[in-house]
């Protein structure tokens, strides 16, 4: 044991606190992820930035006991991580900011301010868990873009008493947002901006107007504004 004692210039002691603040920086970590995955809503899922959340809290932890109070291991750490390009980007701003607070978790670890880790770590998932129980900062939006050709003239008249039945049938709310002419003043297209009473009456909703005379190519297309494509 004696390589040992040689390695750790401070003793026994050195490795146990360099132990348990890694520990702590981990485990932390761990708690944030969690919540990550918990509130995390969208298609664009990533297993790497949830693993990433632990391994970047390990390493700037690691970086703080290393660096210490020396200010010129300080210096040379800053000089070796700004040679490192950090080439992956996140699309969601929410991503950033949980992976930052895991690394300044790790760095409080570090740090040793056990106090400062442990209720920023809980404040920071009772914050999100809170935003996302309550819905903080969601809008009521339409559910889709609703599209079809009607006729137009005396032919179009007749059919808009139909339309406008079933659209106050199945339709919460529905504002007319294009209108314009096509083949030649023969139709009109139009365009709807829609929010259904319940999802299962979307294709009730496009099958009706199908039905009705002259109306053609009918489509529905659905925006989900917390989903990534």
């Amino acid at each position: 044991m004696d390589w040992l004692s040689t390695l750790s210039s401070g003793g026994t002691v050195e490795w146990r606190r360099a132990v348990v603040a890694l520990l702590v920086a981990f485990g932390l970590t761990q708690g944030i992820a969690g919540v990550y995955m918990l509130t995390f809503r969208g298609l664009s899922y990533s297993r790497t930035i949830v693993q990433s959340m632990a391994m970047g809290s390990i390493i700037t932890c690691t970086l703080m006991l290393a660096v210490g109070n020396n200010i010129a291991a300080g210096i040379g750490v800053a000089g070796g991580v700004t040679a490192i390009r950090f080439r992956t980007t996140m699309r969601d701003p929410r991503d950033v900011v949980f992976v930052f607070a895991s690394l300044a978790i790790g760095m409080a670890s570090g740090a040793q301010a056990y106090g400062a880790a442990i209720a920023g770590s809980v404040m920071f998932a009772g914050a999100s868990l809170l935003l996302h129980v309550t819905g903080y900062g969601s809008r009521r939006q339409p559910d889709g873009l609703l599209r079809f050709v009607a006729p137009a003239g005396q032919a179009g008249a007749e059919s808009a008493g139909a339309i406008a039945r079933i659209l106050r049938e199945h339709c919460r709310t529905f504002s007319l947002v294009t209108l314009r002419e096509a083949a030649q003043g023969t139709v009109m297209e139009h365009a709807y901006q829609i929010s259904v009473h319940h999802p299962d009456l979307r294709v009730q909703l496009v099958t009706s107007l199908q039905g009705v005379p002259g109306v053609e190519d009918v489509s529905l297309m659905l925006q989900e504004p917390t989903l990534d494509l």
